[in-house]
């Protein structure tokens, strides 16, 4: 059967997350249903990351193996035909070898998460964003952050429905840059390790959005952390400005 590699954007909003549910729309529900749009049969793809709900997606990484040995293009505008009315878009399509892995290949991922700064609502922006109405101080959260970069235990940051086997993770970067958007200013969070815990980008940015407004010392992070408890994290932010932008692999099947 030859497997293809899917470039996947998608809006979170109306969906359960990315995994299949029984009686819930997710995005991988829906690309499912689309391939089984093309060949009639029940299709199971696997993806590089499982995305929560109201979760986005601008370069989440799929494969799924097809009976026909389809041209990439047309397999990617078929699926876009047939994906319509749901707020998701194959970018892209390649063959890949049989044993390439969307999950198990990958060797990064790469997540943004957008905070927007003013007291008016986020009329544009809304589920696109999580938005708060004060100033940030973003060289204390960049100092703040700096005790999360490297390998640590992050029990702290992560959820307790967690099903990882392990705490143990290695942050390579948070890069936090303030910026003037369409809709105001923003704080832009960037984050990329091999892999992340459930709820610990967002257990992240929430405790260093409390930094940045002054309710914690930069050095209270390092504490938390230590402290390996859940209990010791910040506020876990909302979905809301949450994006998947990319996963990394020893080869890039979509160059």
């Amino acid at each position: 059967m030859p497997r293809y590699a899917l470039l996947v954007e998608y809006d979170g909003r109306p969906f359960a997350g990315w995994q299949r549910q029984a009686d819930q729309p997710s995005v991988q529900g829906a690309i499912e249903a689309a391939l089984a749009r093309l060949e009639p049969r029940d299709h199971t793809i696997a993806a590089a990351g499982r995305t929560d709900a109201g979760v986005h997606g601008r370069g989440q990484v799929a494969h799924c193996d097809m009976d026909k040995d389809w041209d990439p293009f047309r397999l990617s505008e078929a699926l876009n035909y047939h994906l319509k009315p749901n707020p998701v878009g194959i970018l892209a399509c390649r063959r890949v070898p049989d044993d390439w892995h969307a999950r198990f290949s990958a060797v990064e991922r790469r997540y943004l998460f957008r905070l927007l700064m003013r007291r008016a609502p986020a009329t544009l922006e809304t589920g696109q964003v999580w938005r708060v109405m004060h100033d940030l101080d973003v060289d204390a959260m960049r100092e703040g952050a700096q005790h999360l970069i490297g390998l640590h235990d992050f029990t702290t940051f992560r959820s307790v429905m967690c099903q990882a086997k392990s705490p143990v993770k290695t942050i390579d970067e948070i890069d936090i840059q303030r910026i003037e958007g369409f809709a105001g200013p923003e704080i832009q969070f960037r984050l990329r390790a091999r892999s992340f815990l459930h709820n610990q980008v967002r257990s992240i940015v929430g405790t260093l959005e409390r930094v940045g407004a002054g309710t914690w010392q930069p050095d209270r992070v390092r504490a938390a952390l230590q402290a390996c408890d859940r209990a010791a994290c910040g506020p876990v932010c909302p979905p809301d400005g949450l994006y998947l932008t990319g996963v990394g692999y020893p080869e890039d099947v979509f160059a």
